[in-house]
């Protein structure tokens, strides 16, 4: 038996869930996690992975390869939640079939400090859940909080009026995003052209064309 509880790392754990063993998104977040395990560990997290799946079956993917589709030995404990009352208890059940995907962060007291739930063809991104475990363990720390975009070495804020006015006096131009194109004009011929065609903008794809 497992028990969620006896397997908190020093500072918290991630818990994940993901549909059934031997699908298609799933793997690829597994993966995902199980190459990160070292940079949760070193930051005191234990990950731990959850589907409605079998023991046996999650030893099958385990000792599947991952050019045939598998997993290959992941580095984090798998557990078997046939019964779906982990997935029900997370309010990650779907249609009394399979969970959804469910993240949670929890920290070392048991509490629930960050959840995000991706239906079942939106994969995550690992990489999110590293960042939100610094601004958990950042928190616990230092008292204060972090602000939109936050990464670990940010200057935090203090959760008071005058703290807020100090942060946003300073860092308010951070919080208006990456610039992701640039409107470029040139003139050939006495005529000026946009380098971005509307097909360009409506696919994400911003080329700077010179004439």
């Amino acid at each position: 038996d497992f028990n969620l509880y006896k397997n908190i790392g020093e500072k918290g754990a991630v818990l994940f869930f993901w549909p059934l063993d031997f699908t298609f998104v799933c793997p690829s977040e597994i993966i995902a996690f199980s190459k990160r395990v070292e940079e949760f560990e070193a930051r005191g997290i234990q990950v731990i992975g959850c589907s409605v799946d079998s023991e046996f079956s999650h030893f099958a993917w385990r000792e599947t390869a991952v050019e045939n589709g598998g997993i290959g030995r992941v580095k984090f404990p798998m557990v078997a939640d046939i019964t779906k009352q982990i997935a029900r208890d997370y309010d990650v059940l779907f249609g009394e079939s399979v969970a959804l995907r469910g993240s949670f962060l929890i920290d070392k007291d048991g509490t629930v400090r960050h959840a995000v739930i991706n239906d079942l063809p939106l994969g995550r991104n690992i990489d999110e859940m590293v960042r939100m475990v610094d601004t958990m363990i950042f928190t616990n720390e230092h008292g204060e909080v972090c602000p939109a975009g936050w990464n670990k070495g940010d200057e935090g804020m203090k959760d008071t009026t005058e703290g807020v006015a100090e942060y946003l006096s300073k860092n308010s131009d951070k919080l208006q995003g990456n610039l992701l194109g640039f409107y470029i004009h040139c003139q050939k011929e006495d005529k000026k052209t946009n380098p971005f065609s509307k097909w360009d903008i409506l696919k994400g794809q911003y080329y700077v064309k010179i004439y």
